[in-house]
């Protein structure tokens, strides 16, 4: 993808917010609204990228959804592959397979759970593989057709999917990252939900460059295990914001790409903007935004949260903000005219790094509606 250059209008952003990023002494009239908009959703955290023996892992998934129970998880997906432009039959779930899926999904769903049925395309190899959630149906069997046509039609086949949330995998894992987020349309826009910024490895630079290439999407960090570990092992988490535990809004939450990526299990973060909590649409942006920001981590200091920044269009950082402690505040005043989204960047002292401070957590954006 081409770089455009920063427009000027960025330029001053940057000036603004870097020189007086006003962060919060006391609650302000805006502090609390922000925070009463963010109080009425909760966080989920769980997985939405594993597999089992349906496919290409270990185990079944009775066994997978019960360890993700003991193991703490509010939700988990299981997303085994199913191919149908040539065939790998060893690895991909069949009929009967996906029926015992969703039955065993069925089983482990309560009010204190949620299990994921799902699946991952590989018919988009070269190009990619996604993960579908939210459909009763195993993909047509046919070829999608050559390796230029596989995208845009899987795209449209997914728009035709009423509920239906589509997730970008591991960006760069053996594709060309999507052919750089080519075929957008607001039409294909609606089921693309997702797309993982990390995935045993960092792909939020394919973050980026996908909200660049116009789609909207929230982040997730997930272990797509294949090792009969469900979540247990694993730090990453995807959180997601919903007024309750149900399968109908989480995914509602993922539609409207209200979530967050984290590799910290417990990482706790609110965002919004101009009191638009994250994944939300303004309808009347004027240039000019708060920025209310939230962060806690109920480890203490061994995850200590060392640096905030605000990020808008082709990677431009609007605010960096150096921080201490385990709980942080912040409000932050931007100017642009030109900005589309801003989505916040959590830097902590890692625990999957042993200690070594990295970027943590990315949050969806908030579109500013220009």
């Amino acid at each position: 993808m081409t770089s455009r250059p920063i427009p000027r209008t960025l330029c001053l952003l940057l000036v603004i917010a870097m020189a007086a990023p006003m962060l919060s002494a006391q609650e302000t009239s805006a502090n609390k609204a922000s925070a009463e908009d963010a109080a009425t959703y909760n966080l989920y955290f769980g997985d939405l990228h594993a597999h089992t023996a349906l496919s290409d892992g270990v185990g079944t998934p009775w066994e997978a959804f019960q360890m993700a129970i003991d193991g703490g998880a509010d939700f988990q997906a299981l997303t085994e592959h199913v191919q149908f432009w040539h065939a790998y039959d060893a690895w991909v779930m069949k009929a009967d397979e996906w029926k015992e899926l969703k039955e065993a999904a069925d089983h482990f769903t309560s009010e204190d759970f949620v299990a994921i049925p799902g699946y991952e395309t590989w018919m988009l190899a070269n190009c990619g593989e996604v993960n579908v959630y939210n459909v009763s149906e195993l993909p047509p069997a046919n070829n999608l057709g050559y390796r230029y046509d596989r995208l845009p039609n899987f795209y449209d086949w997914l728009a035709e999917q009423e509920g239906a949330v589509g997730q970008f995998n591991h960006p760069l894992y053996v594709s060309d990252d999507f052919m750089d987020y080519a075929y957008y349309s607001e039409v294909r826009d609606v089921n693309m939900c997702a797309i993982e910024a990390y995935n045993w490895e960092y792909y939020d630079p394919s973050y980026q460059k996908a909200l660049d290439a116009g789609w909207h999407l929230m982040p997730t960090a997930n272990t797509d295990t294949h090792a009969g570990d469900w979540i247990v092992a694993h730090e990453m988490r995807s959180v997601l914001l919903a007024k309750e535990l149900t399968a109908d809004a989480l995914y509602d939450a993922m539609r409207n790409h209200r979530g967050y990526g984290t590799l910290d299990k417990n990482l706790r973060i609110e965002y919004t903007l101009d009191g638009a909590i994250m994944g939300s649409n303004l309808s009347a942006a004027d240039g000019e935004y708060t920025a209310w920001i939230r962060i806690s981590d109920p480890d203490g200091l061994e995850d200590e949260i060392t640096l905030v920044e605000i990020v808008t269009d082709w990677g431009v950082v609007a605010a960096s903000i150096p921080t201490s402690g385990d709980s942080v505040e912040l409000t932050v005043e931007l100017e642009s005219e030109d900005s589309r989204y801003f989505y916040v960047r959590v830097t902590t002292v890692s625990p999957l790094n042993e200690e070594v401070e990295g970027v943590t957590a990315w949050t969806s954006p908030v579109w500013t509606g220009l």
